[in-house]
């Protein structure tokens, strides 16, 4: 009490604005890694209180994904802690299925986050020891600052919480439609239209084959190299292949392997202007967080030319593309499909625990933690069961 005290001492406009002291965490972040940090701070009994700047859970699923979307891994591998999957959901779980099972999560734990209200800034106030987190609050056209004060902070708005958009010459003159990936739902209002595609990752390759799918006519630019993995490999996922190799053999050992499996399934992808980087899936995804692609059709119209791979853009001018090569053509569309970047070093104040990218600087498993009360969930580049253990850890350490 005597802290808060020397708080309201040093800052004399605090009674004046809304403010509550929380007893317990902030968790800034209402999807995945918020909830399940969330229900294990339930289970340890420790109060909290959940910040989202969207009005629902999981906003990124719900209003930023297409409708085709699937988890690209088995259920085993996505689901929350402590409360698993229905047995009657397929193995890999639609992005509806997923969105009902957060909402059924967030029911069974009774998390309640507090909804429109988008955090500003944080900030750890030494003085006091306490942080102190401002947001505002919105209310149809009203919008209220309101402050909260805590002795935790769990970051948790996630490794996608803003899209990236380059910045590619002439695109303003295009005069087409130009959407990122988070903004496609369908390729139905596409038929007939040749879209251009820019970036081969998961949502490329599937924006890709959604388009096709759709009779429309996509080219796909692919400005570096990737590596395409099957979704499943004699059956089995290969996910859970790598996984299960990890248990007896080193990383170097299995990323060979997997590529040697990958050839045999696949054959080689190179001719079809698809190169594999030197380093190794698993390695890439471990130290640049770099998701190999795991296919799921897209390949197959590759081959058939349905879907065209083209090299990177050097610009675009009134409804045309020319590509690096020299080559031009015309479009009708693009969607980019470039990425998502963390948005914290835009409302957090601080330096030390994450680096200026939004990522913890310690490497997992050792970045869910910083000093005095700071947690970070849902940075590890291990996706869902990543987030899953963040929680678990954060959890037991603030109880």
């Amino acid at each position: 009490m005597e802290n808060l005290f020397r708080l309201v001492d040093q800052d004399q406009d605090f009674f004046q604005r809304k403010w509550t002291l929380v007893n317990g965490p902030v968790i800034v972040g209402a999807g995945p890694s918020g909830l399940a940090t969330a229900a294990c701070l339930k289970e340890q009994g420790v109060p909290f209180v959940v910040l989202e700047r969207a009005d629902c859970i999981a906003s990124l699923w719900q209003k930023r994904t297409y409708d085709r979307l699937k988890l690209h891994l088995p259920k085993q591998f996505c689901q929350l802690p402590k409360l698993p999957f229905p047995e009657d959901f397929p193995e890999y779980p639609t992005k509806r299925q997923f969105i009902d099972y957060l909402e059924s999560y967030a029911k069974h734990f009774d998390i309640n986050p507090k909804f429109n209200e988008c955090v500003q800034s944080a900030r750890y106030d030494e003085t006091s020891g306490f942080w102190r987190v401002k947001t505002i609050v919105t209310s149809g056209s009203n919008k209220t600052e309101f402050e909260y004060v805590c002795r935790s902070l769990v970051v948790a708005t996630g490794e996608n919480a803003e899209c990236v958009l380059p910045d590619i010459e002439g695109l303003s003159e295009f005069g087409g439609e130009v959407i990122h990936a988070c903004d496609y739902k369908s390729g139905e209002k596409f038929k007939g239209q040749k879209v251009l595609v820019v970036g081969c990752g998961n949502s490329g390759m599937e924006v890709s084959l959604d388009l096709c799918n759709h009779n429309a006519s996509p080219s796909m630019v692919v400005r570096s190299s990737v590596h395409v993995l099957p979704r499943e490999i004699f059956g089995k996922s290969t996910f859970e292949l790598a996984v299960l190799m990890m248990k007896w053999l080193p990383l170097w050992l299995v990323d060979k392997l997997m590529l040697i499996l990958a050839w045999l399934v696949l054959g080689n992808i190179e001719k079809y202007g698809l190169n594999r980087p030197s380093t190794g899936p698993l390695e890439l995804k471990n130290t640049k967080g770099k998701t190999p692609v795991l296919d799921i059709g897209a390949l197959e119209k590759i081959r058939s030319g349905d879907i065209n791979v083209v090299p990177g853009i050097k610009r675009f001018s009134r409804g045309q593309v020319e590509l690096v090569n020299g080559e031009k053509f015309d479009i009708d569309s693009v969607v980019l499909a470039t990425g998502y970047r963390s948005n914290v070093p835009s409302w957090l104040q601080e330096g030390e625990f994450f680096s200026k990218n939004g990522y913890p600087k310690a490497s997992f498993p050792h970045g869910w933690k910083g000093k005095a009360g700071l947690y970070a969930a849902g940075f590890t580049r291990r996706g869902l069961s990543g987030a899953s253990s963040d929680a678990m850890r954060i959890a037991q350490d603030i109880a």
